[in-house]
């Protein structure tokens, strides 16, 4: 949906590039999955720059580096979404990967909180796993190749909250 106006060739570059901090975060979900499967490596790619950013975050800070992830969401969201110089295409996205990794944040809390009752490695944990990290690659993806096209990418619920934080 193209609706808000068209998204120039800058727009559809920065608006695909914010997703991969939502790849980065299924990376602790890959575990299972790659180590069977490394083809499945192939999809994390994109996520190398923001393990160098958060790396060099944490150099930088030293001990407050363990909070890079945390430094960048905050970035993200007040000097970009909240930011209405912004293109709305660039904020929408970014938003949306924000919640995106919101939302695998509290998928890893809920799947630690029954790892002691389900075993630590059991094929329950392990679909999880997998289900997890298929599901986050491929809204990221499915975002990505929307963005590219210059198109908002739509997916229930987590768009209508990035539409609604995004003036």
């Amino acid at each position: 949906m193209t609706w808000r106006g068209s998204a120039d060739i800058k727009d559809r570059i920065f608006g695909t590039l914010v997703y991969c901090f939502a790849i980065f975060d299924t990376i602790s979900f890959s575990v299972f999955l790659v180590s069977q499967f490394p083809v499945f490596g192939f999809f994390l790619i994109p996520a190398f720059p923001v393990g160098f950013l958060y790396g060099l975050i944490g150099q930088t800070l030293g001990p407050l580096g363990n909070w890079g992830s945390f430094i960048v969401f905050l970035i993200l969201f007040f000097v970009v979404v909240r930011n209405e110089k912004i293109s709305h295409f660039i904020r929408y996205n970014t938003m949306q990967t924000i919640l995106i990794g919101i939302l695998l944040a509290l998928f890893q809390i809920i799947i630690e909180t029954l790892m002691p009752a389900l075993g630590q490695g059991g094929l329950l944990i392990e679909t999880l796993f997998n289900v997890v990290f298929l599901g986050g690659i491929a809204a990221c993806y499915y975002c990505m190749v929307q963005s590219v096209l210059g198109r908002y990418a739509e997916i229930p619920t987590i768009s209508e909250a990035a539409y609604s934080q995004v003036r």
